[in-house]
């Protein structure tokens, strides 16, 4: 089951709209399901919320500490309350999906994600769940830097927006650790077409 649910992104306003910020803005639409305020936690750099649901603590977290040094956060708050690995989903951008595509896996590689690499050496395993929010690809890995540091397109906000809200729904099914549940859930975004009726058989001449 998910104890922490983390957002990635950069502090600040003039970070506050961009493409890397996808996990900061999952973890706010999460907090208004929720009905809980992030504020901030010295102990832990970032903003943190804790509720209850359904007798299990649950902790929302958006370091502080600018994306490469997210793990400090992360794993200062995992230490102290002794969250697992397989306990905490990252919510992150991902340059590899189109816009508002999100996926959800556990463990495998940083795949050169700075905030994730920092939150594989800060809590010493790669076991932890991710939840890929897409923003596309500038198509040239020498505008990759700037591409994330910059506003989507009005059309392509649009559609992130509209993964986070359909992830979103997910959420009760993560706390509850139903994973199986949750991914299908987070993965099937259209609806699937009815089966056309059968056609009656012919009958038989006689």
């Amino acid at each position: 089951m998910i104890k922490l649910f983390v957002g990635l992104g950069n502090p600040g306003p003039e970070y506050e709209d961009t493409r890397h910020n996808a996990g900061f803005w999952w973890i706010d639409a999460l907090a208004r399901e929720l009905k809980v305020t992030l504020v901030p936690e010295r102990s832990y750099w970032g903003l943190m919320a804790r509720t209850t649901v359904n007798g299990q603590n649950v902790w929302l977290l958006q370091p502080q500490t600018f994306m490469n040094l997210s793990g400090k956060s992360v794993g200062a708050l995992a230490r102290f309350f002794k969250i697992q690995p397989d306990e905490i989903l990252v919510v992150h951008d991902e340059l590899d999906f189109e816009p508002g595509q999100v996926k959800l896996k556990r463990g495998g590689s940083h795949g050169g994600h700075n905030g994730l690499r920092d939150i594989h050496a800060q809590l010493g395993s790669a076991d932890y769940w991710r939840l890929r929010v897409g923003i596309g690809h500038p198509g040239h890995k020498g505008e990759v830097a700037n591409w994330v540091l910059k506003k989507p397109a009005p059309d392509q906000l649009k559609l992130i927006e509209d993964g986070i809200a359909h992830s979103l729904k997910a959420w009760p099914e993560l706390v509850a650790g139903q994973m199986d549940k949750a991914t299908l859930a987070i993965h099937t975004t259209k609806p699937q077409r009815p089966k056309p009726p059968r056609k009656p058989e012919p009958e038989a001449a006689q």
